[in-house]
């Protein structure tokens, strides 16, 4: 397990805040699981899940009193991408701001690098 001093990825403000009010709501502990999954309309998908702890080989950040778990082949995906949170009249939800993904379907959850 590696923890990062300077983060691979930034999770803002009002992102930290939903996955804090995500945890409680649910009654979980851990850290929340970011990755990247073959599949989705784009070629790769997003993998936004709890974790109850890290795996040997993640990276774990910290924002706050949030963890994020990302594990090494994700990372090359994420490295540099902020998680946001956005409201609107449309829809309200996280927006994955990702500087590798060189085309993104409509829903914003699959990507292809």
């Amino acid at each position: 397990m590696t923890t990062e001093t300077s983060a691979a990825i930034t999770v803002t403000p009002k992102a930290v805040d939903k996955i804090r009010d995500a945890f409680k709501k649910q009654g979980v502990t851990g850290g929340l699981r970011l990755g990247v999954l073959g599949g989705g309309c784009s070629g790769l998908s997003y993998q936004f899940k709890f974790d109850p702890k890290p795996r040997a080989t993640d990276t774990v950040m910290q924002f706050d009193d949030v963890s994020v778990f990302i594990d090494p082949k994700s990372l090359v995906f994420l490295d540099g991408m902020t998680l946001d949170w956005k409201d609107s009249l449309m829809q309200s939800g996280f927006v994955f701001e990702n500087p590798h993904a060189k085309k993104s379907c409509g829903c914003g959850t699959s990507f292809s690098a």
